[in-house]
């Protein structure tokens, strides 16, 4: 089942309690689990589980998917000449077993983050990042999504983990590298489990996500 980013039909913006931090930290925005758990949700196919709970000790949105492919979404400005550094937490205690990640049998991920350049004029021209939590390709490892090439696959953590893992990514140096683009800003965001292609379910738990000045 197709992952493409068009935007649903008469999505509102649900921002969630987007934090100010303090004036020295410039124009750096936190998203806390309790926000997180509020942005607007978009079906792919079927429904992803999301609820806010905790995991380790700490507050989480936790994902349980059993067979469908859903996301939630912050939509919003994002500048990326303040803040182009986004950083998160996440946890996946042991991503199951399944088809080459590569290929579309396989395009399932316990978990994603997405950033979003969208283009609603031109939607051939959308472009996103989706960093992912894989079952066995090496970390670093990128490669486009086998149902729409204008999202390119990142590898950045692989296998199971004993411990939530925090990940901090450049998403303006990301977009030059991985799409010959220097955008100025972003349309999106998104948290997503799914399980859609695989049909073997996945769970994972997402903590506090934050764009930050380089």
């Amino acid at each position: 089942m197709s992952k493409r980013l068009a935007r649903p039909r008469g999505a509102c913006l649900v921002l969630g309690a987007v934090l100010a931090l303090p004036a020295n930290a410039q124009q750096a925005r936190i998203f806390e689990p309790q926000a997180i758990v509020d942005w607007e949700a978009h079906a792919f196919e079927g429904r992803t589980e999301y609820r806010l709970g905790r995991k380790a000790g700490r507050p989480a949105v936790e994902a349980h998917c059993a067979d469908g492919a859903s996301g939630l979404f912050f939509r919003g400005e994002i500048d990326l000449e303040e803040t182009p550094v986004i950083e998160w937490r996440w946890f996946v205690a042991r991503p199951p077993d399944g088809p080459d990640e590569t290929t579309r049998a396989g395009d399932d991920f316990a978990a994603r983050l997405y950033a979003v350049d969208e283009n609603s004029l031109l939607p051939w021209r959308t472009r996103a990042l989706n960093y992912v939590w894989t079952r066995s390709r090496p970390v670093g490892t990128a490669w486009p999504n086998p149902f729409a090439e204008q999202a390119r696959m990142i590898a950045v953590q692989a296998g199971p983990a004993d411990g939530w893992v925090t990940e901090r990514r450049n998403l303006r140096a990301d977009f030059r590298r991985y799409h010959a683009r220097d955008p100025q800003s972003l349309d999106a965001i998104a948290i997503m489990t799914d399980c859609d292609n695989t049909g073997v379910a996945r769970r994972a738990w997402y903590g506090t996500i934050r764009l930050l000045p380089e």
